[in-house]
């Protein structure tokens, strides 16, 4: 597990974006695996301006995201293909019809956990997936206790999630309950995976990442049995965690 401390969020922003143009660069044709929420979005942000600015094409790759609330149509400000469109789909050459999240408004969620997953399968796994981390150590919406083996299936919230992402609704009430997300396995079938962080919020999550064994009460954890994982993160983030790692 790689470690790229940076000074602050807009650093980290900068830095997890140059790996990604340069992998979509070198691999034009790629399967790039996406995360939303607050994390992420200074680095789609330059990812845009790099497009704007240095023509870096995404005309052939194919993205999937981790995951979507169970409830919410695709046009739903809040839900997640929203959010894919609005901070980075409108504004690339990429073809929306080759980006693909999982459909929270399916009338069988068994059916549609298993086309999803079965999806990633037809693309031959991930190249490269992009993860944000909950202060429970979350990734995707997969809550602590989740099998590490598990592929994409619905979860109950956890109420620290709810609470966590209930800045992006009205209120904490109108936060769905439960989502579709990728399984812990599923993550770990990419090839590469780059991990985000910033912020003190997420220091004792990343300390309990880096320094902490593999157990499913702290879904993260499941990262260490990777042989391809960079954590970047922020000083702050980093904060709990020794200079010399």
């Amino acid at each position: 597990m790689k470690i790229i401390r940076t000074a602050d969020y807009h650093d980290m922003s900068r830095k997890a974006a140059r790996l990604i143009i340069e992998k979509v660069r070198r691999q034009p044709e790629m399967t790039l695996g996406l995360a939303t929420g607050s994390t992420p979005k200074g680095v789609y942000a330059e990812l845009i301006k790099d497009h704007q600015e240095n023509g870096t094409s995404y005309a052939k790759v194919t993205t999937v995201n981790l995951d979507e609330y169970i409830g919410l149509p695709p046009t739903d400000p809040n839900s997640y293909r929203h959010f894919m469109n609005s901070e980075l789909f409108d504004h690339l050459d990429i073809q929306l019809e080759n980006t693909h999240l999982p459909n929270g408004a399916a009338e069988d969620m068994s059916r549609e956990c298993k086309r999803y997953e079965q999806l990633i399968k037809d693309l031959a796994d991930i190249d490269l997936q992009v993860l944000g981390i909950g202060r429970n150590g979350h990734i995707g919406f997969n809550e602590p206790g989740t099998a590490f083996n598990s592929r994409t299936h619905v979860v109950d919230l956890a109420e620290s999630t709810r609470k966590a992402n209930a800045r992006f609704f009205s209120s904490i009430e109108d936060v769905p309950a439960q989502a579709i997300t990728m399984g812990i396995a599923s993550i770990l079938d990419s090839r590469e995976i780059i991990l985000l962080a910033s912020g003190s919020a997420k220091a004792e999550a990343i300390r309990q990442l880096v320094n902490g064994e593999p157990d499913e009460q702290f879904p993260a954890s499941a990262l260490k049995l990777h042989p391809n994982v960079t954590i970047i993160a922020d000083e702050e983030a980093l904060s709990l965690v020794s200079q010399d790692r």
